[in-house]
């Protein structure tokens, strides 16, 4: 799979448990910045778009695996593939990996949101061909 965006996530002490072992929730939130630092990537930075233009991208489905526990202090390397672009929606994949083992995936579908109505809106056109511009091959 065609990974068009990376980046690195620092395991902290917030993110584990008393183990010091990764905790799913804090898993998610991490998740959740990398799709924020994306879209910033991309052009689209949600603290300009969400009050500018009014439209956001909340994540309207979400699938993980865990492959194998991590560890307070591990890096862990975020891949994120662009899956599939639909009319309002977005499927991204994402393989997690400390090293060259891979920890975790997940697949999440987000959905561009008018957020004055809560309604599902059409990608605007240059957001589209961005998008599909970075489709996995």
């Amino acid at each position: 799979m065609t990974h068009c965006f990376t980046t690195d996530r620092p395991l902290r002490f917030g993110d584990c448990d008393f183990s010091g072992t990764a905790y799913y929730p804090a898993y998610l939130n991490l998740l959740n910045g990398v799709v924020e630092e994306f879209w910033t990537w991309l052009g689209w930075s949600w603290h300009k778009v969400i009050p500018s233009e009014g439209w956001g991208t909340p994540t309207v489905h979400l699938s993980c695996d865990f492959k194998k526990a991590s560890l307070m202090g591990d890096l862990l390397t975020f891949r994120l593939s662009v899956l599939k672009v639909g009319r309002s929606s977005l499927r991204l994949g994402h393989t997690i990996h400390c090293g060259d083992e891979q920890r975790w995936s997940a697949e999440q579908v987000l959905a561009a949101s008018h957020l004055a109505t809560r309604t599902a809106i059409p990608w605007p056109p240059e957001v589209r061909t961005r998008l599909e511009s970075l489709l996995a091959t």
